[in-house]
């Protein structure tokens, strides 16, 4: 069995949790490179507990970073592969982190980046009760290769309502990623907005934060 999962936590500003944020980083990164978020968005959600756990393994192309999954480009269902490998291993932090602050799961949003994106997509529509949010910064939808979304749809447990964010000058996933999983998530009957970032490439800007913030502090979850 993998390793559990760890990485840093800010409190709530106000006191108790009443919500539970969880950033999942990118490929080659690890939790570090997304708990700051958090201090932005506390004065949007001064209840919320942010978390970020380092992926559970260690990544062959940034020896310093962590991965979700690897990623070689030799396999095109590699992704898929990917997301399914670890989504066990998240849904256990995940349950046990809403479970050490004593929260619901229905108390919980998922927050991705690139890789992470992926893996809050894959996971957030299959838990059992539905996330408050998801919002995926600069990543994708992962299907198996030359499926439909409707030929998914018997998975899909969760239709909470989810954010895409991406920039138009993305060189490493472009930004008609963001709309094929707009198209994708609609056949499926998930609810999404989307917004574009322009002259961003794969990052992260002040708007695409502000939108991402506020976002989840619309859900009142």
């Amino acid at each position: 069995m993998a390793a559990d999962l760890d990485g840093p936590r800010l409190e709530p500003r106000s006191g108790a949790a009443r919500k539970l944020v969880v950033f999942l980083h990118g490929y080659g990164a690890d939790g570090n490179d997304l708990i700051e978020l958090g201090r932005v968005w506390q004065p949007l959600l001064p209840d919320a507990a942010f978390v970020s756990p380092h992926a559970p393994e260690p990544c062959a192309g940034a020896p310093m970073g962590r991965q979700w999954f690897e990623l070689t480009f030799r396999n095109p269902d590699e992704r898929w592969r990917g997301v399914n490998k670890a989504a066990p291993i998240l849904n256990r932090f995940l349950d046990a982190e809403l479970a050490r602050r004593k929260l619901p799961a229905q108390a919980l949003a998922l927050v991705g980046f690139s890789q992470g994106t992926m893996m809050a997509l894959h996971v957030g529509l299959r838990r059992a009760t539905p996330p408050a949010a998801i919002v995926g910064y600069s990543g994708l939808f992962v299907l198996p290769e030359n499926t439909e979304p409707k030929a998914m749809a018997s998975e899909i447990r969760s239709r909470p309502p989810v954010l895409l964010v991406h920039g138009d000058r993305d060189e490493l996933i472009p930004a008609q990623a963001l709309l094929q999983a707009t198209q994708d998530l609609a056949e499926l009957d998930v609810p999404t907005e989307w917004h574009i970032s322009s002259g961003i490439g794969h990052g992260i800007d002040q708007e695409g934060l502000r939108h991402g913030g506020e976002f989840l502090a619309r859900r009142k979850f």
